[in-house]
This record gives structure tokens, sequence and C-alpha cells, in this order.
């Protein structure tokens, strides 16, 4: 049923200067990575971004790679991509669930990162979200991280918002706030 739903996509976005995505793959299932590779490029191109890749043992790897990367700040966005197949053990939930937490941390530190991290049932569904010409997920974790970053420099041209005459904020944990304190 969900394929005969249309989705919308919004439009690329366009950058004045260059853009450096980092791809982070775990490529235990490689066809499948290799798929939304070629996905997550074709969109890098079109959008005019230069792509580095590097892989890593497995899903779980992938967060903490990103984070080193982004420690080092070369890169203005991050794919993560993966594929994560239920089998017959809790292992599944622990690695879906711990990565993508670990990818939405580092987004709420600031990092743009599409997470195009598969989570399925079976190799077949991992496939159909995989192919370069029909879903790919590499793909749309690419635009989504490119969206993020023209949202992310967008933010940063505006100047900080302040009523004129206001003063900042001053949390005091203790003492006085001016002159010395007797604590």
């Amino acid at each position: 049923m969900a394929a005969s739903i249309e989705h919308y996509q919004l439009p690329l976005p366009r950058f004045e200067g260059g853009v450096r995505l980092l791809i982070v793959v775990a490529p235990y299932y490689r066809a499948i990575a290799d798929a939304m590779i070629e996905g997550a490029k074709a969109v890098a191109t079109e959008a005019g971004a230069s792509v580095d890749l590097v892989e890593v043992p497995g899903a779980l790897e992938v967060p903490t790679a990103i984070g080193l990367a982004a420690s080092r700040s070369l890169y203005d966005g991050y794919v993560a991509l993966g594929c994560v197949i239920r089998g017959e053990t809790t292992h599944y939930d622990t690695v879906c669930n711990d990565s993508s937490r670990g990818i939405t941390l580092l987004g709420l530190q600031g990092h743009c990162i599409g997470n195009g991290i598969l989570t399925v049932e079976n190799y077949e569904q991992a496939e159909v979200r995989a192919e370069p010409h029909g879903q790919n997920k590499g793909g749309g974790a690419a635009a989504a991280a490119l969206h993020l970053i023209a949202l992310k420099r967008g933010w940063e041209t505006r100047p900080v918002r302040q009523k004129s005459g206001e003063k900042p904020d001053i949390i005091r944990l203790a003492g006085e706030l001016e002159g010395p304190s007797g604590a």
C-alpha cells in the first residue's frame, strides 16, 4: 500500500562556495551498500558537493566515525549508510536503536547528518530501498544532509536576535554579579 503513496521531495539546495560531504558506510551487505553509495554520490554531484568515503565494520561504528570526523571540522555534513536486517536475536534492536541514537545525538550537537542506515526485516526490503533508480535511501540521506547544511548556513548569516536595550540573560550560580564575593 505504501508504494502507491506519492512522496514529496524538496528541491536540492544550491550553495555559494563548496560543500564537502563525508559518506560513512558500513558495507556488511556489500551490494546494498554499493547501491546506496551510488545514490548518495549522484545526489551530492547534482548539488555540486564534493564527497569523501570511509568504511567502518558495522552500523554501530558509523556514529563514532562521524563524531571523529566532526571533531576535526573537515566536512560540512555527513551521510550515514548501512543496512541492518532482523535476525533471530535481539542484537538487531540494539544495533538499530544505538546507531540511530548516536546519529541523533550528533545532529543535536549541530552536525548536519543524513541517516541512511536501513533497518529492515529481510534482504528483499533492503534491495527495494537501495535500488539506484528507485527509492535509494542513500540519495535521500545525502539530500537530507545537504538540506541541513543549507539551513545551518542560512542561520549562520543572520545576526543573533536581541531586543534593543535588553541585557543578555545572566545565570548566577553563587556570589555577586560584580565585584569581590565573600563566598
